[in-house]
């Protein structure tokens, strides 16, 4: 069983009060869970402390940490709320709460329980720490899955792949997105998960011997360079991510190059470029397979630099370069970013700038302006004063928990997430080089609302890539959109069809009642008679 030795030793910055709250928490859940035990047969404690564990390993502050030892105490082992409060501060128990209340909706299917995801988005709007907890809580209980009942371990499978791997990804969090994916691949499809692992198998044997070789190639060459603290790995596509990839190149499996690829971490970003250059002058790039997401990141904040060369080694293999920093975030994503008590320590607009990706800065929105003492909303629909904290979430949850279903509309709610957010993404430029993100087969209609919906309504052309295309043009990685407006110019019925986004379709539904004119009275063609109106015809 994890220690609270052992949890604390992963934390990066902590005081003796961090200590002693972790260290009371730990045993307060450990005695709370005393009595329970999970499928496999041990103490139920082995959870939360491995959650807690995590939790301190992606560098998160000691009340998140303290609230995965006691996340599972309100709702199985007859603890109030009120006690969380009383023992560790209204902090800790708004983090239970939001964990707690996200508990307690099973998922049936995304059709079945649009409520409980529009829950999950409120909540992790008002603070993404409830979602990080709720990410650590499922990971571990997925790595023992197999001690689930047979018929619930499907649905617990399908919820983890088509929910929290996808905001896992969205938050930048890309090991433990792969590892939720793989986790929980054998539930969904043995079959399936059996042949993506010998397919898997197959190629690396194919190129091992021979990435080895490149990798050693690699590291004198840039030693020559006077490159000299840098370390190189190869890197495994997860099998999740190889199935679906074989899916849409039809099983071929020739067509895939990055089941095995090698990744540089570097000291500094002139040392990316320089690396580049090393392994350009080594061996032939492809082309149209260079990526370069440190100028342009990804909206999660993703950076790194991705090349694909021919080598007589090991045939064609990706390369991916990066500095350490952002080895980091593509790891932890935005757990990465999570150091509260710095930030504050540390409040200056320098300081908060250093956080370079935008939707990062509105993870702790109004840092600088705003009272240490303000309260965030419950995550449901009651106000509370239990939460002396800023709210601490990116803007693009709280824009998914109210952008869809505005009526109420389950279904269009769910097709909503389906079609904007759990799906694969485009990333393309405005003329000014910022990076909109969109999903895929989005057109410069999606593009033109993403940014404002003025611009979307009064649209009158648009160019990509310089030249003059149609409004229902499918938008591709590295665009470069830009949208010619005129005052006249309005919406018609015909863009919804173009549409592909939820907000583009709202706004575009919008404008266009706007635009309807009233109809005129019928006219009254009544006659009087005896100063009465006649009855009317039927």
């Amino acid at each position: 069983m994890t220690t609270v030795k052992e949890i604390i030793a992963e934390m990066h910055d902590h005081t003796p009060e961090d200590e002693a709250l972790i260290q009371k928490a730990y045993t307060f859940a450990e005695k709370a869970h005393a009595p329970h035990t999970r499928y496999s047969g041990e103490p139920y404690f082995i959870h939360p402390a491995a959650t807690a564990k995590h939790l301190a390993q992606l560098g998160m502050d000691a009340p998140t940490v303290a609230a995965g030892l006691l996340h599972d105490t309100v709702e199985d082992a007859d603890v109030t709320e009120e006690q969380i409060e009383a023992e560790f501060g209204p902090e800790v128990r708004f983090l239970v709460e939001g964990v707690t209340k996200l508990g307690k909706h099973k998922y049936r299917g995304a059709e079945r329980h649009a409520e409980s995801l529009r829950r999950l988005l409120v909540a992790t709007s008002a603070d993404v720490r409830v979602l990080i907890i709720k990410l650590a809580d499922r990971y571990h209980n997925m790595t023992t899955l197999q001690h689930v009942p047979e018929h619930k371990r499907k649905r617990i499978a399908m919820e983890t792949i088509e929910i929290f791997a996808p905001l896992a990804d969205r938050l930048g969090m890309g090991r433990i997105k792969k590892d939720l994916e793989d986790l929980s691949f054998p539930a969904l499809d043995p079959d399936a998960y059996k042949h993506a692992l010998e397919v898997r198998k197959l190629k690396s044997k194919e190129t091992e011997a021979g990435l080895q070789r490149v990798q050693k190639e690699l590291r004198h060459a840039l030693a020559r360079k006077d490159i000299t603290d840098f370390r190189t790995e190869i890197r495994i596509k997860g099998l999740w991510s190889l199935h679906q990839k074989l899916k849409r190149k039809d099983d071929d499996i020739t067509t895939i190059h990055d089941i095995a690829a090698l990744r540089v971490i570097v000291p500094s970003i002139d040392n990316c470029y320089v690396a580049l250059g090393v392994i350009h002058s080594m061996w032939r790039p492809l082309p149209g397979e260079f990526k370069d997401y440190i100028a342009f990141p990804k909206p999660n904040g993703y950076q790194s630099l991705h090349t694909t060369v021919l080598t007589s080694e090991a045939g064609v293999v990706e390369i991916q370069i990066r500095t350490q920093e952002m080895h980091k975030k593509a790891q932890y994503g935005v757990a990465s970013h999570m150091s509260y008590k710095q930030l504050g320590k540390t409040a200056s607009a320098n300081a908060f700038e250093k956080l370079s990706i935008p939707w990062i800065r509105d993870l702790v929105p109004g840092l600088l302006q705003l009272p240490k003492k303000q309260a965030v909303p419950e995550p449901d629909e009651h106000k509370s004063k239990k939460a002396p904290r800023n709210a601490i979430g990116p803007s693009w949850l709280a824009d998914l928990a109210n952008a869809h279903g505005v009526d109420g509309q389950s279904e269009e709610f769910v097709e909503g997430l389906k079609r904007d957010f759990f799906s694969h993404r485009v990333f393309v430029f405005t003329p000014r080089g910022d990076v909109i993100d969109l999903p895929m087969h989005s057109t410069p209609v999606d593009f033109a609302y993403a940014i404002h919906s003025e611009l979307g309504n009064h649209m009158a052309g648009v160019k990509v890539n310089g030249k003059l295309v149609s409004f229902d043009t499918r938008l591709r990685n590295g665009d470069i959109v830009e949208i010619q407006e005129r005052p006249s110019a309005h919406p018609t019925a015909k863009w919804i069809d173009f549409a592909r986004t939820a907000l583009a379709r709202r706004h575009i539904r919008n404008a266009l009642e706007i635009q309807a004119p009233n109809p005129p009275p019928a006219p009254d063609t009544r006659k009087e008679r005896k100063g009465r109106p006649s009855k009317p015809k039927r």
